[in-house]
């Protein structure tokens, strides 16, 4: 609760000054002075960027997390004396937890004394946890390896060792003609096609939110409240737009997080979306959203909020007021809303490229359609005599939306089951889940069962019988798939691919082709066979790269050049496979920021990153052997590009060769 309770109170956001990508908003120092042969004072200072604010260890129960510190070997090689003293600090109550938090802004002071248990000891180790917040709050580590010898100024990052500094050079690539990439412009057609497609699924969530009956109702009687309590009709006419306009806003208000998310680390958000426990737990909140449609339950914020937010309209008038009453109806409307914003939620994590761009776009979609009836129908009163009244067909599409949610909760737990090689959600047993979740729907539709005691099986409408026949159609759909009648292409990226399968397969690269899966080894291959490289940054969670692979890749114009022309280099970037105990190590990036290297999508996530400048799959690159880039990077591409785009690749290679 106290979760939702913060993502509300992010509503009111300046976002003019978010960090740089790699940055840290603290930056840490400290200072050792010696007191006696076995006493030291150790002093920890943050600079802290402008409008962020570090929480105190004192900070009150409830509210943000306290900073922490960790003497490693404490008791053992020394002794803490007193407690960790703190510079001056700033009190606040903080109306979101409800709690007076103590915080540091500018610069934060840490001040502790210690006595060595063993006089031989001239070297101790530190670790600080610290809540950084601006708009949103980050965890963050501070590392401390301090010098007992002298009072030297010494950075507060892990220090790397000759392993590290190795690795991570042999990390960063000499990629030749870098400034080709992207020069023509193919990389963003896809993103832009991806970017409307997830506006327009937006606009839908939000035309299905009309239908629900925690929204309908409230149509009418919004409008003729601004109609007939205006003396002027123009008037009431402005006031309904104005709350049209101010429901778009708090829907695209509530994206803008993630934005920030995304300045702070350009890998976080596919961190975030390919984490195998947070898939898991997605997987579960769409199954409670699930049965809450089906009529189990009601998931509803505090009612507290809607009477603050009522009351504050009342009070404050005019456009002020005219904004808490959208506030409301964001806050009432949760109980219908909150699981088709959950939903998609999970369509802009599971459609890669920007996530904070895609879900701000689905935002948008879905506050427009939101606010289109209260715009037009305050346009066209007499619309509203059309309206059909509000009745046991909204429970129907509640329950609908209840199986829709749980098809889309079992695509999360399969991105789990993939990016963690359990190999349970193989294809085929996707598929059969899918095929008797869309059966049972079927039967629902038809009158054969029902959930509530509003459900009518007598009279069954003509719409529900139509919707009924298109979903015992997308059963067989998915029945001739699972049989490979069909190739399931409408379905690009939600199953499995066609090589995770309960059946051995003679290859674990899509369509059978050869590929590598380490950098190294494919250019050593295409030396060998002296061809051209296809870089393919992907994942085992990509929506858009299963789309690729599934129906251009596929393709009788692409298929070819692939498999005869190419050498295949796939690097999976969300691969969760821990890396051998040899191979872990620390990187530096060019900010100065150290990240731990322990997995192998982590690894070539943060290859993408430093050479290519680029964190989103997929993301195509091609590579002469002595890695000379021959044309810009495309992403999601239709099939006549992608063609383009490898035939070009090809003509320039041969020019090199020829020289």
């Amino acid at each position: 609760m106290r979760f939702l309770v913060f993502f509300f109170g992010l509503i009111f956001i300046n976002f003019s000054s978010s960090a740089q990508t790699d940055a840290d908003p603290a930056l840490w120092s400290h200072e050792v002075k010696k007191i006696s042969e076995t006493e030291y004072e150790l002093t920890f200072t943050g600079k802290i960027m402008e409008g962020w604010h570090v929480y105190s260890q004192y900070t009150a129960e409830g509210g943000s997390l306290p900073s922490e510190f960790t003497f490693e070997k404490e008791g053992e090689d020394y002794e803490l004396v007193g407690k960790t003293l703190e510079s001056e600090t700033i009190k606040e109550y903080s109306e979101i937890f409800e709690v007076e938090e103590t915080f540091f802004k500018k610069e934060a002071i840490f001040t502790q004394r210690i006595k060595l248990l063993k006089p031989e000891v001239r070297q101790i180790s530190v670790n600080l946890f610290y809540q950084i917040c601006k708009e949103v709050c980050i965890p963050k580590d501070a590392f401390f390896e301090i010098s007992l010898d002298g009072n030297a100024f010494v950075q507060s990052q892990k220090q790397l060792d000759e392993k590290s500094i190795a690795m991570g050079e042999s990390l960063r690539i000499d990629l030749k003609n870098k400034n080709l990439l992207n020069q023509n412009g193919l990389a963003e057609s896809g993103s832009k096609s991806n970017l409307w497609m997830i506006l327009g699924l937006g606009f839908l969530g939000g035309l299905i939110a009309l239908l629900t009956p925690c929204v309908f109702p409230m149509i009418p009687l919004t409008v003729s409240f601004f109609t007939k309590q205006s003396e002027q009709k123009s008037k009431g006419i402005g006031n309904a737009i104005l709350y049209g306009f101010f429901i778009v806003l708090i829907y695209f208000l509530l994206s803008l997080p993630f934005h920030l998310f995304d300045s702070v680390d350009s890998q976080i958000l596919n961190t975030i979306a390919t984490n195998i426990w947070l898939n898991v737990f997605f997987f579960i909140i769409f199954v409670v959203f699930a049965f809450s449609f089906f009529g189990y339950y009601e998931l509803t914020l505090p009612s507290s909020w809607a009477n603050k937010m009522d009351a504050a309209s009342s009070k404050v008038g005019g456009v002020l007021g005219i904004f808490f009453m959208a506030l409301t109806l964001a806050i009432v409307s949760f109980s219908c809303t909150g699981p088709i914003l959950g939903g998609l939620l999970g369509s802009t994590t599971l459609a890669e490229g920007d996530v904070a761009v895609n879900l701000t776009a689905g935002m948008v979609g879905f506050g427009l359609a939101l606010a289109l009836p209260f715009g037009l129908f305050a346009l066209f009163p007499a619309w509203l005599n059309s309206l059909p009244k509000s009745g046991g067909w909204m429970t129907t599409v509640k329950v609908v939306l209840g199986f829709l949610e749980l098809a889309l909760a079992f695509k999360f737990l399969s991105n789990a089951d993939l990016v963690g090689n359990w190999g349970i959600f193989k294809r085929e047993i996707f598929l059969g889940i899918w095929i008797v979740l869309f059966i049972l729907m079927t039967l629902y539709l038809f009158g054969a069962f029902n959930f509530t005691k509003e459900d009518n099986r007598k009279n069954l409408s003509v719409t529900r019988k139509l919707f009924g026949v298109i979903s015992l159609a997308f059963s067989t759909y998915l029945v001739l798939g699972l049989l490979n009648v069909t190739n399931l292409k409408l379905l690009s990226g939600f199953p499995p691919p066609d090589f995770y399968s309960v059946t051995e397969t003679e290859t674990d690269c899509p369509l059978g082709l050869e590929c590598f899966k380490d950098f190294k080894e494919g250019v050593a291959h295409a030396q060998e066979v002296n061809k051209p490289i296809l870089l393919d940054f992907t994942g085992w969670a990509c929506v858009n790269c299963r789309k690729m692979e599934e129906n251009v890749w596929s393709d009788s114009k692409i298929y070819p050049l692939l498999k005869e022309e190419y050498v295949l280099i796939s690097l999976y970037v969300d691969d969760r496979k821990k890396l051998p105990e040899d191979e872990i190590f620390d990187f530096k990036f060019d900010s100065g920021r150290i990240k731990t290297i322990e997995t192998i999508g982590q690894k070539w996530g943060t290859f993408q990153t430093v050479n290519f400048n680029a964190a989103s799959q997929p993301y195509y690159v091609l590579l002469s052997p002595n890695l000379e880039i021959l044309n810009d990077a495309v992403q999601y591409v239709d099939v006549d590009t992608y063609e383009r785009w490898l035939r070009s690749g090809l003509e320039k290679y041969q020019l090199t060769m020829n020289k």
